[in-house]
């Protein structure tokens, strides 16, 4: 028998926490065809993978790659990791179902961790022009390309794909969507994922955002919901489950996410039906338990299983919570990436409560205004652990501390802070140090990957010319770092937390395994050199030690590039 693909001489690690084994591995269509020893068996395409491991693709269970993934210096970063599923639609935020202004809304909120989707045409249109940091598109073969809704089902190339990676450290290349079935007015969730579905390297799987549809139904208002609203949010969460949200998602230190109760959230998880609510909570570090007392509540009110979104702080303080919430019955996992800076919105980091961060131009008011004068004092332990990653207009800051950025313009930090916020209408985002950094704050990010709830997810931002580099760094992090070097875990644990435990809580059956009739997302990693480049000084820098890599079953990654192909899928539960 003749197949498409053969990966031959590799070691196996199947997904199911199994050790490695040697095996070939076979692939017809877009499915595993056979594992185990093939001598003499025919293919269109052999890759030898002797002295490697072959696994299945990894899935991001935290990626804000919304927009991102539409750029191929995006999807080179994902793949270079052994990534081939983010999960998108995440911490409440995101770009449907809703009208046209709350599509704005949300674009113009989560600007600096979604990025826009901009220039959209539902007739194809033209190229957007701008790359999900909202600068102009990088020279390239894709640079002035439309996007028309998806490529050829048999996973053929791009016109003019790249086939090599983005430059280390430079400013971000590629693009938001410019065409297809997106408009520039309401979007549904069927009509997101058709935009993704065959249009770039990786699959795509979305969460429903409970801020977006909060939003939609009842504007910026911090209200309880009425009857009629709750009623209409509902529509919106079974609309978006039929069209193949794979659950959903809650961002309760962002607006209007901020407003909803723990019966408001619970009662939109109803339709759940074994999918996960996914929960950026209400407090995390040293308030932690505040918002893991939330997730039990929704989780024993409505029955669902739980999620918890970056579950970073002190593992003395997390992990009692989690062994409670697991010894209360509730299902729960959470994701982690190995780092310990966080990336966010500057707005959430360093306005009050008070600011509708939601109304923008009564915001912006209370900024230009001295409403905020009392507040900025307090900041004062604040400025020294933010470094600016995203400032539109302002780009001489990216990459430096908000102290040093202050000093370079002759004002004090919470002048040029609030400068920053006012010029990029609080598009601003930064990279936020832990106040834990050093021994103390790694042994806690040890410990929590380390427990059986956890599942990798990067929280990987690829807006602005200074991002972290978790999103081009943290899963060749877990292998190279928490694997190899720290033995945190074995090669097959580390298959298990990041394919087969991911694919199953959020109901991709068909994916996590490598096994006989599973869908061929397949890696092919280098245990000696697999390890991230990335650092906070040129955090664009893609990984090592993958060089080969399949989406269902066509090749994505060969010696490293990009082929050029698109057979990502919009990926529904099965």
């Amino acid at each position: 028998m003749a197949f498409d693909v053969i990966i031959s001489g590799g070691r196996v690690l199947d997904g199911t926490g199994a050790p490695p084994y040697r095996a070939d591995v076979a692939v017809s269509g877009d499915r595993v065809a056979a594992v185990g020893r093939l001598d003499g068996a025919e293919a269109a395409s052999v890759i030898d993978a002797n002295g490697r491991f072959v696994a299945p693709g990894f899935i991001d269970c935290h990626a804000h790659g919304d927009a991102a993934i539409f750029d191929p210096a995006v999807q080179l970063a994902a793949l270079r990791q052994g990534v081939t599923t983010f999960v998108l639609g995440q911490d409440g935020l995101s770009f449907a179902p809703g009208s046209a202004a709350t599509v704005a809304y949300a674009a113009r909120y989560f600007a600096a961790v979604n990025g826009p989707l901009s220039g959209r045409s539902r007739t194809g249109g033209g190229p957007s022009g701008s790359s999900p940091s909202g600068r102009a598109l990088s020279d390239g073969p894709h640079s002035n390309k439309p996007f028309s809704g998806g490529a050829p089902s048999d996973g053929a190339p791009s016109d003019g794909a790249p086939s090599d990676g983005a430059p280390s450290g430079g400013p971000p290349s590629g693009g938001a969507p410019s065409g297809g079935v997106f408009s520039d007015g309401a979007l549904t969730v069927a009509e997101l994922l058709q935009g993704y579905d065959r249009a770039v390297a990786l699959n795509a799987a979305y969460l429903l955002p409970h801020g977006t549809i909060r939003y939609d139904v009842m504007g910026p208002s911090s209200g309880t919901p009425a009857r009629d609203d709750l009623a209409r949010m509902l529509t919106h969460v079974e609309r978006g489950l039929s069209d193949g949200a794979v659950g959903l998602s809650s961002g309760l230190e962002y607006l209007p996410g901020r407003y909803a109760s723990a019966e408001e959230l619970a009662a939109l998880c109803a339709p759940l039906a074994g999918l996960p609510y996914v929960t950026h909570m209400r407090a995390y570090g040293s308030r932690a338990g505040v918002g893991m007392s939330e997730v039990a509540e929704i989780a024993q009110r409505s029955g669902t299983a739980v999620h918890v979104s970056h579950l970073h702080g002190p593992a003395d303080v997390l992990l009692p919570l989690v062994e409670e919430a697991l010894a209360g019955g509730v299902d729960l996992t959470y994701d982690s990436y190995p780092y310990l800076r966080g990336n966010t919105i500057l707005a959430m980091v360093v306005l009050p409560p008070e600011v509708p961060a939601a109304e923008p131009e009564r915001a912006l008011e209370m900024l230009a205004s001295g409403e905020l004068d009392a507040w900025w004092p307090g900041l004062a332990q604040t400025w020294p652990r933010l470094t600016i990653s995203h400032a539109p207009g302002l780009e001489w800051a990216e990459g430096l501390g908000m102290v040093e950025a202050a000093e370079r313009a002759g004002l004090a930090p919470h002048e040029f802070c609030r400068r920053l916020l006012i010029e990029t209408r609080l598009e601003a985002g930064c990279v936020t140090a832990r106040p834990d950094e050093g021994p103390e704050g790694e042994e806690s990010v040890r410990r929590i990957l380390r427990h059986p709830a956890q599942t990798g997810g990067s929280d990987g931002i690829y807006v602005g010319g200074h991002p972290h580099p978790r999103g081009f760094g943290a899963f060749a992090r877990f292998l190279g770092r928490h694997v190899r070097e720290l033995g945190d875990w074995t090669w097959e644990q580390a298959t298990v937390h990041l394919s087969s435990h991911p694919a199953r809580r959020f109901g991709l059956t068909d994916r996590g395994l490598l096994r006989r009739g599973f869908a061929a997302d397949i890696v092919v990693i280098d245990p000696a050199t697999v390890t991230d480049l990335a650092t906070y000084e040129t955090p664009r820098t893609p990984a090592t030690g993958v060089s080969d890599v399949l989406v269902s079953g066509v090749p994505v990654l060969a010696n490293g590039a990009l082929t050029g192909k698109t057979p990502g899928r919009a990926l529904r539960p099965n």
